[in-house]
């Protein structure tokens, strides 16, 4: 693997995936709508590091996104969509969740990062190789009071993910289940947790690294040592 983007790149476990795809020589484009993070970034990593500053969920991001990473990496031998929302927090019962508030999260957690997979993975096709990754969450799979929308995101790319697997077979996509980490969204969800109880970002980082070594497509809970 020579050549990685990755959303939601300017802190938790963006972040701490651009730091360890670096350390393993690997060039990444990171995407985040904090221009300033990403310039925090690109000092510590210097040319490995390529910053774009976007919001994948604003329509006619994606072209925007997949021309800056392919001008400035050439190819790109992995995805990870990372950059995810809530949605309103704190987080409330389906029933007080307008609609607004679930397109919103939806565009971000969803058809933002599909449309990035579209003008991304034809490339990978006519090579024969390519590594898509979803980040993903118990919540697509369990029925969490408050965590509705976001569930639901997830859920969808999951299955879209599944999809596209079906019909790409020499590519690989993954949804991988990170668990509970110390990051600002666990903290805007669930504000009376422990930080102690919880995973690290730069654990979790080499843990799928790790999985990506050895893994096919489908959908991994990341075990962290």
């Amino acid at each position: 693997m020579k050549t990685a983007l990755v959303t939601g790149a300017s802190r938790g476990l963006g972040e701490a995936l651009v730091d360890a795809l670096v350390a393993r020589g690997v060039r990444v484009a990171g995407v985040a709508r904090d221009a300033v993070a990403l310039e925090r970034i690109r000092a510590r990593h210097g040319a490995a590091f390529v910053p774009i500053a976007a919001d994948v969920g604003e329509p006619g991001a994606a072209a925007r996104v997949a021309g800056a990473a392919l001008g400035a990496l050439g190819s790109l031998d992995l995805l990870v969509h990372n950059a995810s929302t809530l949605g309103p927090v704190p987080l409330r019962p389906l029933l007080e969740v307008g609609e607004d508030d679930l397109l919103d999260v939806l565009r971000t957690n969803l058809v933002g990062p599909h449309a990035l997979t579209l003008r991304l993975v034809g490339a990978m096709a006519l090579r024969g190789a390519g590594t898509v990754v979803g980040i993903s969450s118990d919540a697509a799979v369990e029925h969490y009071p408050g965590w509705g929308v976001y569930g639901a995101s997830k859920a969808a790319q999951d299955h879209l993910f599944g999809t596209l697997a079906a019909e790409q077979p020499d590519l690989r996509f993954i949804t991988a289940d990170p668990g509970e980490m110390d990051t600002t969204m666990h903290a805007a969800a669930i504000p009376e947790a422990d930080p102690a109880t919880l995973r690290r970002p730069a654990d979790v980082a080499r843990a799928l690294l790790d999985h990506l070594d050895v893994a096919g497509s489908g959908r991994a809970a990341l075990e962290v040592a």
